[in-house]
């Protein structure tokens, strides 16, 4: 009797421990995947409030589906104020204190690099939603790094070919001086005298992001007498240069090729005032007839009660993204999920896209059209899509210009 009390008061510890073991495996089998964002929600509010409905719808949809590898996905989002260090000091916050396995985000191009090295460094994946600048693939590209929307490079090459035609020889141009203006002039420059050598570049101007002087910008781009504007300005500065110009005859009799100004976000503010016939990349969600895309916006406007912009599209498919990126490496380990991102197709509301291995840009293409005014707003018409496969450097170039992962 003495010997089976004994044993059952060993047996017993040995039971609340396998006890605790179960428990602790059930709860992390249970436990979501926590995956953080990062992004510049204060700076840049046009683009980024329809750009958080668009991850939260994609993060609703997923999750009522039972979730990504049996699990359901939790997103921490921080803001980093526009400022590429807080963006390090925020990624290093939810890594080393919210435990993420991944982050994804990023707006402004200056900002985008430093999450990118800091991906490299920490050996953490990382989806850059937004950043344009041609080096996040490129010059700074890396093994963890990956870049839903079309870079400088792309959307510039999207907008060479109706510039050509144009066949104007003097060309003025206005754009926000860091990197991704930087970088869409480049290219702007390079691809348009390869279609056109005979071209001339007459005037630049280039204001700090979000400090435009538009008076003086308009009135040093008319005083050179351009044929053509190319414009890369958005945001706060694209609307108090488009008012300016107006106001200054600035765009009477001139041909304007402008950066991202079909967008909603940019063109919806101006209502009335939105420019006329420029010829632009956006983003015109109310003639897109398609099943997929008028799936997309009813979802949209129920959950919302509002239309969405491009960066709903850019927000919700980053995180389909990153479902399926998830699903197809089986874990969140990032070396797995950089190899399942490799060739991963991934469908969104404006068709399938692939993650290219070559450099890690996805083929999320763009819309191309003019500019009009119907019932006193902003609107795209006569546009096309045009792949974002058919914008892409030759894989010899590319090899040159990416480091080896």
């Amino acid at each position: 009797m003495i010997l089976r009390n004994r044993f059952f008061q060993q047996l017993l510890p040995l039971c609340a421990l396998g006890a605790v073991l179960t428990f602790s495996a059930a709860a992390q089998a249970q436990s979501p995947i926590r995956i953080g964002e990062i992004n510049s929600y204060k700076a840049q509010p046009a683009f980024l409030e329809p750009y958080r409905n668009g991850w939260e719808m994609a993060l609703g949809e997923i999750n009522a589906g039972g979730g990504v590898l049996g699990k359901k996905l939790e997103v921490i989002a921080r803001d980093d104020n526009g400022n590429p260090g807080d963006s390090v000091r925020v990624a290093e916050e939810l890594v080393a204190r919210e435990r993420v396995s991944l982050l994804f985000g990023g707006f402004l191009s200056n900002t985008g690099l430093a999450l990118a090295d800091y991906a490299k460094r920490r050996k953490i994946f990382f989806l850059a939603a937004e950043p344009l600048t041609d080096k996040l693939v490129w010059e700074n590209g890396n093994k963890y790094t990956y870049r839903l929307r079309p870079s400088t490079y792309m959307l510039v090459a999207s907008l060479v070919k109706e510039a050509a035609r144009l066949k104007k020889k003097r060309w003025a141009i206005v754009y926000p001086n860091y990197e991704y203006g930087q970088t869409s002039v480049a290219s702007f420059k390079k691809l348009l005298k390869e279609a056109q050598p005979d071209v001339e570049f007459v005037a630049e101007q280039a204001p700090p992001l979000g400090k435009i002087d538009a008076g003086a910008v308009t009135q040093a781009l008319a005083d050179a007498k351009p044929d053509a504007i190319f414009n890369a300005l958005f945001a706060a500065d694209l609307g108090k240069f488009v008012r300016e110009g107006n106001t200054r005859g600035l765009f009477e009799g001139r041909e304007v090729v402008s950066m991202l100004t079909g967008e909603p976000e940019y063109l919806d503010p101006l209502k009335g005032e939105a420019p006329v016939n420029w010829i632009v990349t956006g983003y015109p969600w109310y003639a897109l007839t398609t099943t997929e895309h008028k799936k997309f916006v009813d979802a949209y406007r129920r959950k919302f009660n509002d239309y969405p912009r491009n960066g709903s599209l850019v927000g919700y498919s980053a995180l389909m993204s990153i479902a399926a990126g998830l699903k197809k490496a089986g874990s969140v380990d990032s070396d797995k999920l950089a190899a399942a991102f490799s060739g991963l197709k991934v469908d969104t509301p404006v068709g399938q896209i692939t993650y290219r291995a070559q450099d890690h840009q996805s083929t999320l293409g763009a819309f191309v059209g003019r500019t009009g005014v119907k019932d006193g707003k902003g609107i795209m018409t006569s546009f096309t899509y045009v792949d974002g496969a058919t914008l892409q450097l030759p894989d010899a170039e590319v090899k040159k210009l990416r480091p080896a992962d």
